[in-house]
């Protein structure tokens, strides 16, 4: 699902607000979450899953195409975990208890 399908999706599902605002709303988030990691900060959706910064180590590396050695740099990456309600829900768990 694409930005443009999620903000059409939740103007059908919610006709009475204006489709510009449910853009500036998508958008605000989507902002906020992208600034939190920038920071380094940690965000959780609860239910939904968590957004972390996570470091990898600089290391040896090889060239796919030459196959010779090439060093990859230290660099930070976004993670997400999903939830526990997210993961039974794509499996098709829902409702069975353990």
């Amino acid at each position: 699902m694409t930005k443009s399908e999620l903000i059409a999706e939740l103007s059908a599902a919610h006709p009475h607000l204006n489709a510009r605002d449910i853009e500036l709303i998508v958008q605000t988030i989507l902002s906020e979450i992208s600034s939190a990691l920038t920071r380094g900060d940690r965000v959780e959706i609860r239910g939904f899953g968590a957004f972390i910064v996570k470091k990898r180590e600089a290391r040896q590396g090889r060239n796919p195409r030459t196959g010779s050695a090439v060093t990859v740099e230290e660099k930070t990456i976004p993670f997400f975990k999903a939830g526990k309600e997210l993961r039974e829900r794509v499996n098709g768990l829902t409702g069975r208890k353990s």
